[in-house]
């Protein structure tokens, strides 16, 4: 269910690697990664699922993916458009 996942957004983080490659992936100048991914899981269009073990939210250009249990935020690929 996403609500699961709405009402633990303030359990959402990274690592220090994970972080890179968020920045790395996205191209854009992002002063706070985790503010930046909670705002987008957060957006009334953000299109949420659950399979397997993460959680993958759809929105925008982006795809971010979520660990379920731990929510940590693996990474963020922009869309094959």
């Amino acid at each position: 269910n996403e609500n699961d996942l709405l009402k633990n957004i303030n359990k959402i983080h990274t690592t220090e690697l994970g972080e890179k490659r968020i920045r790395k992936n996205v191209l854009e100048d992002i002063s706070d990664v985790i503010e930046w991914i909670k705002n987008k899981v957060s957006d009334s269009n953000a299109i949420i699922s659950k399979i397997g073990k993460n959680w993958y939210v759809s929105i925008d250009y982006y795809i971010i993916t979520i660990n379920a249990s731990n929510y940590c935020t693996i990474t963020v690929h922009k869309k094959n458009l």
